[in-house]
């Protein structure tokens, strides 16, 4: 394949894997690098569709005002990830507004926002949001048309698993390998030919076909961690009397709740479930679920000795358990976000491997074939070796 065709092939790749990354992160409300404003709310900075670089909350460091931030809105638009400027900083949490709106998001009935409902900030150069212009409007388009083609899926397959992100996950997976069986195929009729041109058949096509499924799978086992987990919000009323509601608490006593932790998939994960908020304990923090099953662990809040209604909350994470427990408890304990990137490696790197061995060198004994007389002797062993 020649360096052009590569390259052409990088390039295409690289566009899909950016849509997808910003279709997935619509999807499972947590951006993925890139993200993107639907509304005119932030014009002139944002337009309607322009994309920006999101820096996910744990790496963006602290939050101050004048930073524009990806939150989950609890009011603006029914609910959802909202693309707001911090316009104040209070001791209850951040005051948000869109540049063109005339007022605050708080003065239209949008509860104060706390750290623990921002999940990112986009990057700024010079003081200034870097901006992408149009990306959000491909990225919009791809998704009605990935939506009506998991619709149209259930429908005739008679099942509500292909819709959400679950679903989108299922429909990229396969998607991948239909694409992978399809480039084995076409290429299995003419690898015997001795006198077909081998020139192009270098193996390019296979190794991006293994890395796009690979990239896939990484993808899948993303969302399977990132969606069920997040923030729980509990509102809490701190009262003068006592109360048979759990959430309305007497002043400066503690109540205790169950918190579930279900697991709908076959792969058994670790969770650790963490305060995000003051007045908040869990015991224990760390809870192991196996494949279709849930655990529990106790959450107990404390409502503070002023009167009033407050926002208390905590935070899940999960991993896959396909690592030692004491291997995920020391990545977590460096960041949240490392297990997720070491279990990304081991399965996208398991899947390049498996495709090389299942090759077992087929491309480079394809390339050989033209100029066996000019293979070096180390060629010609690692040759036999690969038989």
């Amino acid at each position: 394949m020649s360096p052009r065709r590569t390259l052409s092939i990088l390039a295409q790749a690289t566009a899909v894997v950016i849509v997808l990354s910003l279709v997935v992160g619509q999807y499972l409300g947590q951006p993925v690098l890139l993200s993107f404003v639907e509304t005119g709310s932030m014009q002139p900075t944002l337009d309607p569709g322009d994309g920006f670089i999101a820096v996910p909350a744990p790496l963006a460091g602290g939050i101050g005002t004048g930073d524009v931030v990806t939150f989950d809105a609890q009011e603006i638009e029914g609910g959802g990830l909202t693309t707001h400027r911090v316009v104040e900083e209070t001791e209850r949490g951040y005051v948000t507004q869109g540049d063109a709106n005339p007022f605050t998001d708080q003065d239209g009935g949008e509860p104060i926002v706390q750290d623990a409902d921002i999940v990112a900030t986009a990057f700024t150069a010079g003081g200034s949001v870097v901006v992408i212009p149009h990306l959000g409007t491909v990225a919009m388009s791809f998704q009605s048309g990935l939506e009506s083609v998991q619709t149209w899926l259930s429908v005739t397959l008679g099942t509500r698993a292909l819709q959400g992100t679950q679903g989108l996950a299922y429909l990229l997976f396969g998607l991948s390998i239909v694409a992978y069986a399809a480039d084995w195929y076409l290429t299995s009729g003419s690898r015997d030919r001795p006198d077909r041109d081998r020139s192009r058949d270098d193996g390019t096509s296979v190794l991006l076909v293994l890395g796009l499924l690979a990239l896939v799978l990484m993808a899948t086992a993303t969302a399977a961690m990132v969606a069920p987990g997040g923030t729980q919000e509990y509102g809490v009323v701190s009262a003068d009397f006592e109360s048979d509601n759990p959430t309305v608490i007497e002043r400066g006593t503690s109540e205790e709740l169950e918190y579930i932790v279900p697991n709908a998939g076959l792969v058994p994960v670790q969770t650790y479930v963490t305060p995000a908020s003051q007045g908040v304990e869990v015991d224990p923090e760390r809870v192991a679920v196996g494949g279709r099953e849930e655990a529990s662990t106790t959450v107990t809040l404390t409502a503070p000795d002023e009167t009033g209604y407050y926002r208390l909350f905590v935070e899940e994470h999960r991993y896959l358990a396909v690592l030692p427990p004491a291997l995920i408890d020391d990545l977590y304990g460096v960041h949240p976000w490392a297990p997720i990137v070491a279990i990304n490696g081991l399965l996208g790197g398991g899947i390049l491997l498996t495709g090389l061995l299942l090759l077992r060198g087929e491309p480079a004994r394809i390339r050989s074939r033209r100029s066996r007389r000019k293979t070096s002797l180390h060629r010609r062993l690692l040759r036999e070796l690969y038989k």
